[in-house]
This record gives structure tokens, sequence and C-alpha cells, in this order.
């Protein structure tokens, strides 16, 4: 049985609590600030398929999978996991579901092998089948030498590790994995993108958040690009780069933008768009990149300013995001 998701008209508030020491106010006073998390973000994640959830930190991400896993409830909106409606069958939703949290939560009292015999039981698991998972689980995650130890003191890649082991311990149809890969050496990074590989090969249904462009254009089949609780883009990594104009992106700060250096920069051969950010940033998309730069210089100093800093980046989702909002994605 493959699971698929689905997100319809998602909105989420966030009520800001007042400062303390703040005098309290009375009812009849105005309400309190919002901040939007969510605005409306509707999706639909196929069955089987690695499906990333792309945006800088406080874009929506982590609120949309607290959404989708019973831990966070919509302001408006409604989502399913398969055929469950999240609110009204939850139940029914968690028995499908694994979820990795962006910060492993794991209990230090237990050892890495009854932290996950403890979670098979709460999903009903033999106690034999309970034992049999588990030290497959710690085997395939290498840490099956590290059994009987209490997590306390592992790395934190060994608890990344640990923790998508106890997710999976279930066998759950549909994975949930917020920034996986957030804090993780090289070494580990290349274990869990194995992992989540042939988990996936399976026919599970993969969900996870990130702002590791690398991340998302590698390991996802399809990908949302989400801002301020909103879609901005979606589709495969490769059709979302061959969306971006010109493809790549010259990136010039001057001392000061003039309407001269953006008609000498739009006159360049192979430029298809030029856009200005703020009073000093400039961002020239084109067919080529390091070739340009001689005549991105001359069309800068021609036209009486000066260069104070000069990026070239290649095509990428990176680029992307920046097109459509004028920042990075790390910003």
């Amino acid at each position: 049985m493959q699971v698929g998701i689905r997100t319809e008209g998602l909105v989420k508030e966030f009520q800001l609590a007042a400062p303390m020491g703040a005098p309290r106010k009375k009812k009849s006073d105005a309400p309190k600030a919002k901040v939007v998390a969510l605005d409306g973000l509707s999706l639909e994640v196929k069955p089987g398929e690695i499906f990333g959830l792309l945006g800088p930190n406080g874009a929506g991400k982590s609120t949309t999978v607290g959404v989708l896993t019973t831990r966070v409830r919509p302001t408006a909106g409604r989502a399913w996991i398969g055929e469950h409606d999240v609110w009204q069958n939850g139940v029914a939703v968690k028995r499908l579901i694994g979820v990795v949290p962006q910060r492993p939560n794991l209990d230090f009292m237990l050892t890495a092998r009854e932290i996950l015999t403890f979670h098979g039981a709460y999903f009903g698991l033999p106690s034999a089948e309970r034992r049999k998972r588990a030290d497959a689980l710690l085997d395939e995650f290498k840490l099956l030498d590290r059994a009987n130890d209490r997590p306390i003191g592992f790395s934190g890649g060994m608890m990344q590790r640990l923790s998508i082991a106890r997710a999976m311990m279930h066998d759950p149809e549909v994975l949930f994995l917020d920034e996986p890969s957030a804090g993780l050496d090289p070494q580990t990074r290349l274990l869990l993108t194995e992992m989540i590989r042939r988990y996936n090969a399976r026919g599970k249904t993969i969900l996870l958040t990130t702002h590791n462009m690398e991340e998302a254009d590698s390991l996802c089949h399809r990908v949302a690009i989400v801002d301020h609780g909103k879609l901005i883009a979606l589709g495969t990594p490769a059709e979302l780069k061959r969306s971006i104009p010109g493809g790549y992106v010259v990136r010039v700060q001057v001392d000061e933008i003039t309407d001269a250096v953006v008609n000498a920069l739009r006159a360049l051969d192979g430029v298809s768009e030029v856009r200005t950010t703020g009073t000093a940033l400039i961002d020239v998309y084109a067919d080529r990149g390091g070739t340009l730069v001689p005549d991105v210089v001359t069309a800068v100093t021609s036209s009486g300013r000066v260069i104070r800093d000069l990026h070239i980046a290649e095509p990428s989702l990176e680029n992307l995001f920046l097109h459509h909002t004028g920042r990075s994605l790390r910003e």
C-alpha cells in the first residue's frame, strides 16, 4: 500500500505573547499581534516519492510538517495522509507515519535498543518482532556496537541516526524528516541519504524539509519552494532550474544603482533579465557565467559606477529562490 499526502489551503496563525513585564491588557483592548506561518498552502505529494519542502528558516516548513503529523492544528484548511483527514482521523494517521523532528528528542534514560523496542511496543509489535527489527535497524544505521549504551553520550550524527531508526521501527508508509542533515558531518549525511533512498525503494513516501539546495537537488523527486508560508515554485529539480531566466546569475554589488548602469547591463549579449535589490545589488540573469564577467565590469565602470563585489552562480534551486524573492535561501 502506497500512501500520498495532500494539503488544501492550509493557514496557520500564531498569536504573539505579550512581553514579560508588560501590563496586562483588558479584553476590550486591541487584539495581540499575529504571525502567519502558513498562508493558504496547497500541496500534493504522490505516493512513493521523495518530496522536498525547500525554503529559508521561518518559511513555514516545520509548521507544515507539524500539521501533517497531528502536532499543530491549522487555523484554516485541511490535510490528508492517504484517505485519512489528519484532524478527523488522527489515530489512523499516526499509524501510517513516522516522524523525525528537527532536534532529537530521545529518552536519555533508555539504551539505544530500548528506545527502539519501546517504540515498537507502542505500535503493538510482538516482542520477538520488536527485538529482531531493532537489531536490524541498529545494524543498518551502524549503531549495533552501541545498542546497550544510552544516547546521552552519542554524537549529534549518532543521535540523528537513532531518531530515524526509531521512526522506521513500526515500518510506516510515510516518513517525515524535518531538516534531517542539519549540523551533520559529510560522512553521516551520505549514510542518511543512502538510508532514505533505500527506504523509498520499498515504495515508501518521504517528505523532508531542508534549506540545503544540494540535498534537495540530489535526493528529491520533486521540490516545493516555500517562503512566508506560500508556495513559490513546484516541480522536479531539473524543471525548476530550467525555469530560471538564462540559468546563470551574476550578482553585482555597486556603490550606487542608476538607470544608466541597469540599462548598460540589460544591453549585454546573452542577458535575459536584470533585477535590482535595495540600493546596491544587481542580479544579472544570463545564459553564461564566467565569460560574461568582463562585459559586466566594462558596463558598470563605463556607467560611472564602482563594483564592490561580484559573484557568479550556476543554475540551481538557490538561483530560482533568488529570482522569485530577491534574497538567498541562506538569509
